[in-house]
Formats: structure tokens, sequence, C-alpha cells
């Protein structure tokens, strides 16, 4: 008999401080029935009725039900279902997708499996009784979506159809953006400790595609922060994130720079970036996070630490090439 050890030692995933994102995710999977077979099921003339028509509603509830057939799923709302099965003629299958979507602060990639899963069990429990020699598989996810990885493909890839008809979302990239990084810290000017959030803010840009020009280091000093704003927008430089100096301590005065310079404000960016990282903090309403645009160029007001400039990429992200392209003048998406 199997001794439980730390091994057998089980708990669901703590997500409660993640954000709430939409999630969406699209599992696959085969059911290979055979040329006689395959042809009743498309002539929906088996014994028991509309095999394709009972899976689709099948997976449906196999989806709805996915936590409680896996003990450590979570339960989650799902605001979207769609079971679609698709006969493909050349391999005699029957090819079966579920598409589903929530907001939620975990994935519903499980329960797209387990409504694919539900609806070729169906189909297989309808068919069984004109062809006994069934078999399904290749149950996969075609991608899934949302939370901080953003979008996810299966390296077996998709067809031209399903990505077509599923449309997976990339993050706009931002590809030839000019930017530049902006670190405001006293004591990281001086030298007594690394900056840790610049380099997480240049990272996380290049893998936007961004080209940053200019990495550097301030103390918090607004006159001369507002100068060398002004300099990166007069040579061109299109973004230029800043990292420290939005709290409330008394040399905590990088918005009051902004607001030198600033020819216009952009309010929604610091209430999006408080609003949604309260879900990890409540100190997130402390943040004066703010934007402006000098000229063309969007200036954008992040904290001092890593996990918040890291977690502000998150939300930006998302946002940033639509911003940009608007404030060069492009209209709405």
């Amino acid at each position: 008999m199997h001794e439980r050890g730390e091994s057998a030692h089980f708990h669901m995933a703590d997500v409660r401080r993640k954000r709430i994102t939409g999630r969406r995710a699209v599992a696959v999977g085969e059911l290979s029935a055979g040329a006689d077979a395959f042809t009743q099921i498309v002539e929906r003339r088996l014994p028991k009725g509309d095999a394709m028509v009972m899976a689709e509603i099948a997976g449906l509830q196999g989806a709805k039900n996915a936590s409680q057939l896996m003990p450590l799923c979570h339960p989650l709302p799902l605001e979207y279902i769609d079971v679609r099965c698709e006969p493909v003629a050349e391999r005699h299958a029957i090819r079966v997708y579920c598409e589903v979507a929530t907001f939620a602060r975990t994935g519903v990639e499980m329960e797209a499996l387990a409504g694919a899963s539900a609806a070729l069990l169906t189909l297989y429990d309808l068919t069984k009784p004109v062809e006994p020699a069934l078999s399904f598989g290749g149950v996969r996810l075609l991608f899934k979506e949302g939370g901080k990885k953003g979008l996810w493909l299966h390296p077996e890839g998709m067809s031209d159809a399903e990505r077509e008809r599923y449309k997976p979302r990339h993050v706009a990239k931002l590809d030839n953006v000019s930017a530049a990084v902006i670190t405001l810290s006293d004591r990281a000017s001086r030298g007594e400790y690394a900056d840790a959030s610049g380099p997480v803010l240049v990272e996380r840009l290049r893998e936007l595609g961004a080209n940053v020009s200019d990495v550097e280091l301030h103390p918090d000093e607004p006159g001369p922060l507002a100068e060398r704003l002004r300099e990166l927008s007069e040579q061109g430089v299109q973004l230029i994130l800043c990292t420290g100096g939005t709290g409330l301590g008394p040399r905590d005065r990088t918005p009051e720079a902004l607001a030198i310079v600033a020819d216009r404000h952009v309010d929604g960016i610091g209430e999006l970036f408080r609003s949604e990282s309260s879900q990890h903090t409540p100190m997130a309403w402390l943040s004066r996070a703010h934007a402006v645009l000098i000229g063309h160029t969007l200036v954008i007001a992040l904290p001092g630490s890593a996990k918040a400039v890291a977690q502000g990429m998150d939300i930006l992200a998302p946002i940033l090439a639509h911003a940009l392209s608007m404030a060069a003048g492009g209209g709405h998406a």
C-alpha cells in the first residue's frame, strides 16, 4: 500500500493576487470513424440520433463542469462557450473545437479541453452501435490568451482556416518605435544601490520590438527631468518610460516634472494602472503614476520598484502601440 508523504500533499493554486483579465482558450480533437460510420454521422442517420448536435450540447456541459471532473481545477463563471463539430472527409473524421472565454484570475484551457473531450466521448457513444472500432485523440489546445503571459500558441500550429475563424490576439508590437527609459532615484544616482526597475523596462520594451535609444539614471529633481524630457521629445523619441518618484514622499516629484512640459495630460493611463494594480495590492491607490504628451511623444511615469514596473508593463503593453499611433495622428481602432 502506498504510504502518503510530502509528495501526496495537494493544493489548489492560489490566484488571489492575480489580475482579473480577459481569458480565452480553444481546444481541438478528432474522432476517427471509418468510411461507413462517418457517412452516417454526416448524414445524421445514426440509430441514436444526430450525433454532432448532441456532441455540441455535451461539449457545453463538459466545459461548464470541468472543475467537477478535476479536483484542483478552479470553478469559473464562463461567459462564452462555443462547441463545433466539423466533418473531415479525407480522414473520415469529425474534428471538434471548443472555444471558452471569460474574465477571471486564471485561464480557461481546462474548460476548453473538457468541452472538446466531452463532445468526442459523446460522438463515440452515439456512433459505436454502427462501428465499434472507433478511436479519438489528438486533444490539445490550439491557443490560449490573457493573463500575464498573453498569447500562447501550440507548437503544432494552426491552419489558415483556424486562424481566420478564431483570430488569436497578439499584443501589438512596437517595431521601430524609438523609446527611452529614465530611472528617478536619489540613492541609485549616488551609487548606493543598483537600479533594478530601469532594466526591467528596457527588457520589456525590447521584447515588444522597441528601439531603446537612451537609458538614463537621474536624481529626483523635477527641473532637470523636465528639461531632459523636452530634449528627448525634440530628438524624435516616441515613447519615454520613467520609473520612480511617483509616491507620496517629499522627494517624489516625477508627476510635477511631467506637468512642467506637458502639452496634454493622458489621465486614463494612470487611472488604468491604479485600477488594475489594486488587484495586487490596495497600496496601488497611493501611486501617482501619470502620463502626458509632449508633442507626439508619450511619457509615462511608473513607480520605482521592479515588481511594480513589471506589472505596469503587463497592464500597459496591450494599449501602447495604439496610443502611439493616435499620438502620431493615426485614427481610432
